[in-house]
């Protein structure tokens, strides 16, 4: 048997497979569908202070290679989940993340300082790098000075590890990361979806209301897995992977590009229980091939 145990360093996981914030609910959605507890984690759905509506529709649009959604970050607010969904999640023996999202950084640190208060969070997850809240996909990862000055405030006030959520639609994603670093974050996941558009020939109208939206799925996979690899290669703390995968293979490549683990995103749309599945392919593949620990392929990739 392959041991798939992780260890981040500020968090162990059963296995190096998390869902993606945004595409898994709050996790109890999904029970019908898998063992939550089979999971190394995942990350519920971004909160803020309030409940949030998010965008007006329409706001998905399936490509032939992906989804572009413009959902808006639309939640529950931290409050109701709180009270209604956290005491549900804390005895599922896996690693609850919670995504964290704000207007401003002040929404940031409030949302922190409220949580802080509450227990069975494993960690949190700052969304800096949502394309589809504001216009045309502005937001704090796009520049480090925003996001050192904004991880700093978080730190501050936060007695549990810290992910940064970071964002391709940048020229250089290391500086970004370096800057995370800087401030202390104690991981980096990436990557968030692309910044798209897909326009009605017919009409002439953008297919989304919000006209912009975030890209996901496996078209962006061979362009997450580059970045992966060169935050990996250039930072000390643990990177998250994401990005088109569908299936153990794919989160292969991550792990073997410098991803410690990987979250699995728009797959869940498809087929609810496709992390598990992914699960199982990676453990096969790993005794297929003589790895005793999941750990091991992590960071091996081969120059030429």
């Amino acid at each position: 048997m392959t041991d798939l145990t992780i260890d981040l360093g500020f968090l162990k996981l059963k296995n190096p497979v998390l869902t993606a914030s945004g595409t898994f609910g709050y996790g109890l959605e999904f029970e019908p569908y898998l063992g939550l507890r089979k999971l190394g984690g995942f990350v519920v759905k971004g909160l803020y202070l309030e409940p949030r509506e998010g965008n007006p529709p329409p706001r998905l649009v399936e490509t032939p290679s992906g989804l572009i959604n413009a959902i808006g970050l639309q939640g529950v607010g931290v409050k109701a989940f709180a009270e209604k969904i956290l005491p549900k999640l804390k005895d599922l023996q896996t690693a609850i993340v919670v995504n964290v999202c704000g207007g401003d950084d002040d929404e940031y640190v409030a949302v922190v300082e409220f949580l802080e208060r509450q227990e069975g969070i494993a960690a949190y997850e700052l969304n800096i790098s949502c394309p589809n809240v504001k216009k045309e996909g502005m937001c704090p990862a796009l520049f480090p000075e925003p996001t050192f000055h904004l991880i700093q405030r978080i730190k501050a006030v936060s007695r549990r590890p810290v992910i940064t959520k970071l964002s391709p639609n940048v020229t250089n994603v290391v500086e970004i990361a370096k800057a995370a670093e800087a401030a202390g974050t104690d991981a980096i996941s990436l990557v968030n979806t692309f910044l798209a558009m897909a326009i009605d020939i017919e009409t002439r109208r953008p297919r989304l209301a919000n006209t912009f939206g975030g890209l996901s799925g496996p078209a962006i996979r061979p362009l997450a897995v580059r970045m992966v690899y060169q935050v990996a290669s250039r930072v000390k703390v643990p990177v998250i992977g994401m990005g088109g995968i569908m299936t153990g293979a794919d989160a292969l490549e991550f792990l073997i590009a410098g991803a410690s683990a990987v979250e699995v995103g728009t797959a869940n749309f498809v087929e609810p229980d496709a992390a598990v599945r992914i699960i199982g392919e990676i453990e096969a593949w790993c005794e297929a091939h003589g790895i005793g620990r999941i750990r091991d392929i992590v960071g091996t990739v081969k120059a030429w």
